[in-house]
């Protein structure tokens, strides 16, 4: 009953093209055109109903479950890519009764959507997979475990059997018989191997999205410092800041250690780690007098107030020998240079004060005591965070004096001639 219906609509528009007067052979093309046309349209369009109220249902759904794996199905797409199913479903089951003059193209048509079906089954999969992965990272043991690692295993599995199914489909052989075509192919894998595992590398590079056309990154085996600009099956050209171009093979992402900046650049800033050295026979206690000195600095001069009030009641309390200020909590000149340092760089509007920030000391070495200033810059532009940063040490390398310190420097001529004529 369904054929026969079916069929009078299919025949309509040919009979009323062969009864106004038009060839055979024109009406027959010209019928199979209206009939693709308002098939594969209403399949379309109720395709677009279907994703909308699935995803709408799935939403209700997932937000009134306590369940939390649902929501993570939403973000991986699987209700969109599910809703395409029924509608590939009735394609494949109206195709031969719609064309059944017609059996090539409906066997063209069946064979592209069997080929569609297959391939919609594998990202059905991997939207599974990857909702079950961000699902567990989110459990406390499940963090330190390699999921991506099995994921990707599972990934490979998928598109290996999905790329049988559809050489299967095409060509209707069997899979014992495809798996016997690749034995015999071994050898001449051999000899393109650069090229599979360049477009090994290129696949994982562009799934794993390790890089993309525009990344800074620092691949020191080959000298590259730069731009990416090009990504291709082979090779990965860097740009250099220099201006020259570096050649990367693109399998060599996979293989080797390299360093992409892309982070710092989608960060709330660019890092500034470097250090002052400081003398080490500058450094001492505070006096009294020094401190009130220092107490002019306004950034700092609530600090020291509280903290001369705090080490003179901790010295009193424990009947502490203050005439050598070796004896109990004293201040020390580096110290309060430190504290100085913190403040300013807080108070620095050039100063991401949302990221770490903190001034340290590092081990003492020959040339003197490393005091590290580690921060972050708001602007990640190189050339503004280069001036950022080379202000903030105009202005330490200045301040030091201020603290009785000295920043260490080889002698110079002038040093030597200074101390002979001393």
């Amino acid at each position: 009953m369904e054929n026969k219906l079916l069929a009078k609509y299919s025949d309509w528009f040919f009979d009323y093209l062969i009864n106004i007067g038009i060839e055979t052979t024109t009406a027959k093309i010209f019928n199979i055109l209206l009939i693709s046309f308002v098939f594969f349209g209403l399949i379309y369009l109720f395709d677009i109903f279907l994703k909308r109220f699935i995803i709408w249902g799935f939403g209700v759904f997932s937000s009134k479950s306590k369940n939390t794996f649902d929501d993570h199905l939403v973000v991986s797409n699987f209700p969109k890519y599910i809703s395409h199913t029924i509608p590939l479903f009735f394609a494949l089951h109206f195709i031969p009764i719609l064309y059944n003059e017609y059996p090539r193209i409906s066997n063209f048509l069946v064979k592209i959507i069997e080929v569609y079906t297959i391939i919609l089954g594998v990202i059905i999969v991997r939207s599974i997979l990857k909702s079950i992965k961000t699902f567990l990272l989110n459990k406390q043991r499940f963090k330190d475990k390699p999921l991506d690692s099995y994921i990707q295993v599972l990934m490979i599995f998928t598109w290996s059997v999905g790329i049988f199914l559809i050489v299967n489909q095409i060509t209707k052989y069997s899979i014992a018989s495809v798996a016997s075509l690749s034995a015999a192919s071994a050898v001449i894998l051999l000899i393109f191997k650069d090229t599979l595992l360049g477009f090994v590398a290129s696949i994982q590079v562009t799934v794993n999205d390790m890089v993309r056309i525009g990344d800074w990154v620092t691949f020191s085996k080959f000298g590259a410092d730069g731009t990416v600009v090009e990504i291709n099956l082979a090779t990965v050209r860097v740009q250099n800041f220099d201006k020259t171009f570096t050649t990367i093979p693109t399998y060599s992402l996979t293989a080797e250690a390299f360093q992409n900046w892309r982070g710092m650049e989608q960060s709330g800033g660019r890092r500034i780690k470097r250090a002052l050295y400081i003398k080490q026979n500058t450094i001492k206690f505070l006096t009294d007098e020094d401190i009130e000195n220092y107490k002019k600095i306004d950034l700092i001069a609530e600090y020291l107030e509280n903290q001369k009030n705090d080490n003179n009641f901790k010295n009193e309390e424990n009947n502490i020998n203050t005439s050598l200020l070796i004896n109990g909590k004293n201040q020390t000149n580096l110290g309060v240079f430190r504290k100085y340092i913190d403040a300013y760089l807080n108070n620095n509007p050039a100063i991401n004060e949302n990221m770490t920030l903190m001034v340290r000391h590092l081990p003492p070495t020959a040339q003197g005591v490393p005091v590290e200033v580690y921060c972050f810059s708001n602007d990640k532009k190189w050339v503004n965070y280069e001036h950022i940063q080379s202000d903030i040490f105009d202005h330490l390398f200045a301040s030091a004096s201020y603290f009785d310190l000295e920043i260490f420097e080889f002698p110079s001529s002038n040093d030597i001639k200074t101390y002979i004529k001393n």
